[in-house]
Order: C-alpha cells, then sequence, then structure tokens
C-alpha cells in the first residue's frame, strides 16, 4: 500500500470518519478528506499532522507504507513485559530455526514463490522482534548489574 493510500484509509476506517477524527486534530473534515483525498494535487498532511493522526488513531498504516516505499520494515519496540536474557536467547534461537525450516521448503523446488517470498520476510520480522527483546533483557540485567 502507498502512502497516500495508507492515509485515506487511516481516516476512512477511524469510527465516524473524517467527521469525527478532523476536530480531533483542529481541522475541518472537508479539510481532512480533501489532505487524505489520493486524487487531490492541492492540500497534504504536514508531517506534524501526519504525527498527531497516527497517535490519535492508533493506526500506523502510513508509517509502513513510508518505511516500505524506502525499503525498511518495521517492528515496534517494546521492551519485554516478562522473562530473562536466557528464555529470549532460547526464543532467538527458535525463531532462527523457524525461519530456516521455511527457507528450506522454500528452496525444495528449486524457486521460490510470491507466497513463500512472505512467509519468509514474516518470520524474518519475527525474529527481529524477538531479537529486539533479547537486548531489551541484556540492557535490564546491565542496570539492575546481574550477569
Amino acid at each position: 500500500m502507498n502512502i497516500k493510500d495508507a492515509a485515506h484509509k487511516t481516516v476512512h476506517d477511524y469510527p465516524g470518519g473524517s467527521v469525527s477524527l478532523a476536530p480531533r486534530l483542529g481541522m475541518s473534515a472537508a479539510i481532512l478528506r480533501n489532505k487524505v483525498n489520493p486524487n487531490n494535487t492541492t492540500h497534504h498532511l504536514t508531517l506534524a499532522e501526519t504525527s498527531e493522526l497516527l497517535g490519535v488513531t492508533d493506526d500506523h498504516r502510513i508509517l509502513h507504507a513510508l518505511a516500505a516505499e524506502h525499503g525498511y520494515t518495521l517492528q515496534r519496540s517494546e521492551a519485554p513485559a516478562s522473562g530473562s536474557l536466557i528464555q529470549g536467547m532460547l526464543a532467538a534461537a527458535a525463531g532462527q530455526g523457524d525461519l530456516a525450516h521455511i527457507i528450506a521448503e522454500a528452496m525444495a523446488d528449486g524457486r521460490i514463490t510470491p507466497n513463500e517470498v512472505s512467509a519468509i520476510e514474516k518470520a524474518c520480522t519475527a525474529l527481529q522482534h524477538v531479537l529486539a527483546h533479547v537486548a531489551s533483557h541484556a540492557a535490564t540485567a546491565a542496570r539492575q548489574g546481574a550477569p
């Protein structure tokens, strides 16, 4: 999805659409609709308005679309609620095994299909998330003076 479509869907999928969302952003519904209309060439969301839109809606499709447009994927970074560094490393090892299994299955017939690419991307994203938790566990251990 491109960023224009993501902005349009973010506004129109919000409960009540632009009518209920616009006042929370400090503008009229008509102006907001114009700013997210993919066919409109004269009105656009500013970066500040986009950031506020993400915060108010808690819908991050625009952010993901922007990242994808530039070759990135995003993963929300959150401190793990529980667990330890060792548990994090074990989860990462399991994730690496899952990824290896998915790649092995994809390559078994000598070609990789778009669906297989999607499965590989999903496994890579999940593994990145787990590895971010390993780093968070390590930071927590360092703050607590744990080994």
